[in-house]
């Protein structure tokens, strides 16, 4: 019985990269074996445990046989015969295909060390193509390591490519689409994800709204990159640039899917493409399990990102129209997610980068000002229901109003 550090630790550490997780392999053992060392067994399709002490997972080697579709269409086999390499040529790429034993020897028998020197992403074996998880995950390994220089071989886009071909996508499941997904817009380069699964034609089939607006040309005045495909990438790298959170990226990502929908006679112009937007980013975030959060802020991004870009054209009324209807007093940090999101797209363009964006300032200084009110008054005169509500409006609307005059005044 032979233990051996496997996967991604072993990868990260020949990267420099801080090691979060361990992964063991155990060689030439039983189930029995582990258990009567302490070792706690958690695995439904395959023997995994969990160490006594550490609690780290240790899997028997084993090989796998392709059985059915997608990531469950397999079958199993650990026997103590199954050796280290038959274990780490089931893999998915050859720098996630070695392993460490407890002398710290690198063993590499598909050679990962040497795709990790020239940075190349490449699948172990012809086996790769069996499960489409993998065409996610090479992608989500691309945004992560995107920043060292990395690329996908081109051999295994091909592959990628013949998956997606033989309809191996179709079997993906919602709920492993926005895990990997959502693990993507973590890393330090989520558009490299959509690249990549566009560069391999797997958007068109995972995410159909998204790949409609590459192509797509916008007013080269407002939008020098003009593609509107390659505006959306630019505008999730600076909600990258803004904020570790998912939430706002994924909502920055689908903001402008309804000019995907725009018909060729009005290009460049997307007039009305913001409520076009709302039922694609309703079917895209149902089709892929997106969460409710995640639903609810991309639908307000979608809606009223245009009426932020316009904040200081808009009429006092309308201003605190665009915070009622987005329930910014009861949610007021949903509502500053949603600033960060329009600064994103506002900065998403060819030239733009690193332009300011007062109208999140003046959002923010309103809502700050509406929500001074002295309600002492309107008890006073012992208003209730629909009177009191629509004097709390009408105070609102005092405060905007004194608001715009300041910076009106100051211009």
């Amino acid at each position: 019985m032979k233990t051996y550090l496997v996967g991604g630790a072993v990868r990260d550490k020949l990267l420099g990269r801080p090691v979060t997780e361990q992964d063991w392999v155990v060689v030439g053992a039983t189930p029995e074996q582990l258990q009567v060392q302490g070792f706690t067994p958690v695995g439904k399709d395959f023997p995994v445990f969990l160490h006594p002490q550490t609690k780290e997972e240790y899997a028997l080697a084993r090989t796998e046989r392709k059985t059915g579709h997608g990531y469950a269409g397999f079958s199993f086999y650990c026997g103590t015969e199954v050796t280290l390499e038959e274990d780490l040529i089931r893999r998915d790429l050859t720098i996630n295909a070695m392993a460490e034993d407890e002398h710290g020897n690198i063993i590499d028998p598909y050679k990962g060390q040497a795709d990790l020197q020239q940075k190349i992403l490449r699948h172990v074996s012809p086996a790769f193509a069996e499960d489409p998880v993998r065409i996610l995950r090479i992608a989500r390994f691309a945004a992560r390591y995107h920043h060292y220089g990395f690329r996908v071989a081109g051999e295994t886009i091909a592959l990628m490519q013949t998956m997606v071909s033989n309809d191996e996508v179709d079997h993906l499941v919602a709920e492993r689409i926005w895990k990997e997904t959502e693990r993507a817009l973590a890393e330090p380069n989520p558009e490299i994800f959509i690249q990549v699964l566009r560069d391999c034609h797997a958007l068109e089939k995972i995410f159909p709204e998204i790949n409609a607006l590459f192509g797509v040309p916008q007013t080269a005045l407002h939008h020098p990159e003009v593609d509107t495909g390659i505006h959306t990438l630019m505008s999730l790298q600076q909600a990258v640039k803004l904020t570790i959170n998912t939430c706002i990226r994924f909502a920055t990502l689908v903001h402008d899917l309804g000019k995907g929908t725009t018909p060729k006679e009005e290009w460049p112009r997307h007039i009305a493409h913001e409520e076009r937007s709302l039922p694609l980013v309703k079917q895209l975030c149902e089709r892929i399990a997106a969460p409710r959060d995640y639903k609810e802020l991309a639908l307000m991004v979608a809606q009223w990102h245009t009426h932020c870009h316009r904040a200081m054209e808009l009429k006092p009324s309308t201003v605190l129209k665009v915070l009622q209807s987005n329930d910014a007093f009861r949610r007021p940090e949903r509502f500053h997610q949603f600033l960060v999101c329009c600064e994103a797209d506002a900065r998403g363009r060819t030239g733009f980068e690193d332009r300011d964006y007062p109208q999140a300032d003046f959002f923010r200084r309103a809502l700050s000002a509406a929500q001074q009110i002295d309600l002492a008054p309107l008890r006073a005169q012992g208003l209730t229901g629909q009177a009191f509500g629509d004097a709390i409006a009408r105070l609102r609307l005092d405060k905007v109003t004194q608001l715009k005059q300041e910076f009106y005044a100051q211009e």
